[in-house]
């Protein structure tokens, strides 16, 4: 089991950066797509989609802002941290296979209210940004180490 460990307020600085990286696969899509509920034929429909813009089946742009959520939760500024707010400009499609990643740069600390702007751009395996952004959050006071919370399994059905 992977544990989690924060980087608490304190600790915080400007120009502090991390990472996570993730490839969309089939199942992530069609996962999303069922817990959300947008089944929007760009994402699940591969004839439909191949006459769009696109040419093909493109992520949920909110799976693409998730995995911004994931990066905060665990890695910067990790478990107990709440994120308070997020900008966000979606650049261009991912698409299954994809490779994307999330980095994160603290931008800005704000002693007085213990919060903190940070960047959160996503850039694809080509190396082009597909979502760039900001989010407010407010870290932890106070160290955090946890056991991550074990998921259970999906299986997928039709």
């Amino acid at each position: 089991m992977r544990q989690l460990e924060n980087i608490p307020f304190e600790e915080l600085t400007v120009g502090q950066t991390d990472s996570l990286t993730r490839t969309l696969t089939e199942e992530d899509l069609l996962l999303f797509a069922k817990v959300s509920g947008d089944t929007n034929p760009v994402h699940l429909d591969k004839d439909y989609a191949a006459t769009t813009q696109f040419e093909g089946r493109i992520a949920h742009g909110m799976w693409t802002s998730s995995l911004i959520s994931c990066a905060l939760a665990t890695k910067l500024p990790g478990p107990g941290g709440i994120y308070l707010s997020q900008e966000v400009k979606f650049m261009r499609p991912v698409k299954v296979g994809d490779t994307v990643t999330v980095k994160l740069e603290v931008l800005d600390i704000n002693e007085r209210r213990k919060r903190a702007t940070v960047s959160t751009n996503v850039v694809n395996q080509d190396g082009k940004t597909v979502v760039k952004g900001k989010a407010e959050i407010m870290p932890a006071v106070e160290k955090v180490v946890v056991d991550e919370y074990p998921l259970p399994e999906v299986e997928l059905k039709a």
